[in-house]
């Protein structure tokens, strides 16, 4: 049971870095913003569910964020 949750939600955190990057790749900065919230979202629900560690959720959140910027988001 615990396996499948925990599939369930990092499936849902690889869905949203995904969808992130593939706006990052875009250009669209409406929709690289509106993802990277998403993402984070997704990777802080990881964490309070004890699916990832905090860390490893913010390594990811500012290696998005920066990636992020480099594409001209604010």
């Amino acid at each position: 049971k615990a396996y499948l949750r925990n599939k369930s939600v990092s499936s849902s955190i690889k869905t949203a870095v995904r969808k992130f990057r593939e706006a990052v790749v875009k250009g669209d900065a409406a929709a690289t913003t509106a993802e990277l919230r998403a993402a984070s979202k997704a990777l802080d629900v990881a964490v309070s569910k004890g699916v990832i560690h905090k860390n490893a959720a913010a390594n990811k959140k500012s290696s998005m964020a920066k990636a992020a910027a480099k594409a001209g988001v604010r």
